[in-house]
Order: C-alpha cells, then sequence, then structure tokens
C-alpha cells in the first residue's frame, strides 16, 4: 500500500452521479459475456478459483480476506453508555437494515479480546444509536476506533459533537446527517459449530427515532446519496465513497412472463439437441 504521503490529496468535490446500467443492451437469457464488459469479465475466468476451507484456514487469513470481499460494507457508527454513565463511540462494518416493519437494523460485535464495551453497554441498558458517517468527519469516526481502557471515552479525542436523543439516553453525533436511535430488540450470541465460545454478539435494534439533517433530503423525503456522501468499508483499513450509480427497475412477471417463457423454451430446446448428440 501507499503511503498517505505518496497518494493524491483527497477530492472533497467529487460528484455522484447516475449513469446507464454496465450492459444497458442486455435482454432476459442473455449471457453477460455476449457484452463487452461481460467478456472482459470473464476473461479472468482463465486463472481458475481458489477455494478455502474455511474449517482449516488461519482465522486472521481468514478474516483479512472475507473483508477484502464482502464489499462495499455500510458502517454503523454507534453510540451507547455504560453502567457508570461514561459513553462509548465506536465504528462497525458488519451492519445493515434488516426491515422496514418493524424498522430493525443489525450489527455484528466480535469477542475476540473479549466483548466490547459496545456490546457490554448495549446488553446492560438496552439502547444505542447508529449514526451514519459522511466524507467531512471520516478521521474523526476512523479515531473512534482506537483501543480506549475501561473508564475512558472516545467522544473527547474525536472532536465530534454529542446531540441529546428523544427515546434513549446515548447520545447522537451531531455531525451525522442520519442517525437512528434504536432499543435493542433481539440478541444472539454467536458460536462455533461444536464450542461453547461465543465469538460474535448479534444485535438486532428497534429502531424507535430518525434524526434526518434537511439539506440531504430530497422533494420525496428520501436521502440524496450525494448530499449525504457517507463512506463505506473495505478491506483491510480501506474506506471508499460512492462514485457513480445507476437504477435497475425491478422486473414483474406481468410484463416479461411470455418473453422468459419462450426463453426458457429456446432453452429447453438447445439442451435436447445437446443431449442428442
Amino acid at each position: 500500500m501507499s503511503s498517505s504521503q505518496e497518494l493524491p490529496s483527497f477530492d472533497s468535490t467529487h460528484p455522484f452521479e447516475f449513469t446507464q446500467s454496465p450492459i444497458p443492451t442486455w435482454s432476459y437469457g442473455d449471457a453477460p459475456s455476449k457484452s463487452a464488459v461481460g467478456a472482459a469479465w470473464a476473461e479472468g475466468e482463465k486463472k481458475g478459483w481458489t477455494i478455502i476451507d474455511t474449517e482449516t484456514e488461519d482465522k486472521r487469513k481468514l478474516y483479512a480476506l472475507m473483508i477484502s470481499g464482502i464489499i462495499p460494507r455500510p458502517i454503523a457508527f454507534v453510540s451507547t453508555i455504560s453502567d457508570d454513565g461514561v459513553p462509548n463511540l465506536a465504528p462497525f462494518s458488519w451492519f445493515n437494515m434488516l426491515s422496514m416493519y418493524p424498522a430493525t437494523v443489525m450489527i455484528s460485535c466480535t469477542n475476540g479480546r473479549g466483548p466490547r464495551d459496545t456490546a457490554l453497554n448495549i446488553k446492560a441498558n438496552k439502547q444505542f444509536v447508529v449514526n451514519i458517517i459522511s466524507e467531512a468527519f471520516a478521521e474523526a469516526a476512523n479515531f473512534t476506533s482506537v483501543d480506549t481502557p475501561p473508564g475512558h471515552s472516545e467522544w473527547p479525542g474525536s472532536g465530534l459533537t454529542m446531540a441529546p436523543s428523544v427515546a434513549v439516553k446515548p447520545s447522537r453525533v451531531k455531525e451525522s446527517a442520519f442517525s437512528m436511535e434504536c432499543e435493542l430488540l433481539e440478541w444472539l450470541d454467536l458460536r462455533p459449530p461444536g464450542t461453547d465460545i461465543v465469538t460474535s454478539n448479534i444485535i438486532i435494534g428497534h429502531v424507535k427515532k430518525i434524526h434526518v439533517r434537511n439539506d440531504v433530503l430530497t422533494e420525496t423525503g428520501t436521502v440524496d446519496p450525494a448530499l449525504l456522501r457517507p463512506l463505506a468499508r473495505l478491506g483491510d483499513v480501506s474506506y471508499a465513497t460512492l462514485g457513480t450509480g445507476f437504477k435497475l427497475p425491478r422486473p414483474t412477471w406481468k410484463d416479461i412472463g411470455d418473453e422468459v417463457i419462450k426463453v426458457e423454451e429456446r432453452v429447453s430446446d438447445a439442451t435436447d439437441k445437446d443431449a442428442m448428440v
């Protein structure tokens, strides 16, 4: 990896824009390799595959591989408070939305060196706030991943601002344009098969209140990604920003069913002919 001195400066003006999809001429039944984009991608198959056995692979290598392949990952910037009243703030990229009814999100906290402060605080107090990280405070958010000793808070060192929540005790991050106040809904201790060792805590939160900054909202009441400018996690210590997006309407059988059936029949006929050769 290049040192930060060798890299170009961050371009805070880089635009997020919508483009055409990668293969706009694609039609039902088309193999991706029929297009120039798909054919170029298929060339990589010539180098073959590596198969990793997760039971025997070194756990550190497995971790590095998985976080480099499961990308980009959204980041939950989680605020909690301990029984002693110490506020905690930490980022988690094992995170996502689970449902809109009930409104729920999930975070996973690993237990590599014992339970994380975030997990302990949520289990004790049943409350937390998930904030979305934007480009403007990337370094501050990353600082909070520091291995802070007990009794110390990440908030002062981050330089971020504590803002009061409405329904829960933990503060939200004032700099975040999208924050969700959550109550603990479900807790799952994850154990490798055949062991009693808890390696991760799966935490499902019921979203009670959402704070959205007005300047990132569209006229229809949704968030404009070009204005939110969220961060995502990649492998190792890498982050990513949004580049381009494209829209693909979800197909319905009512509209395309007849055409798809024709494709199925054509493929079936071709398979039968091959079997006769």
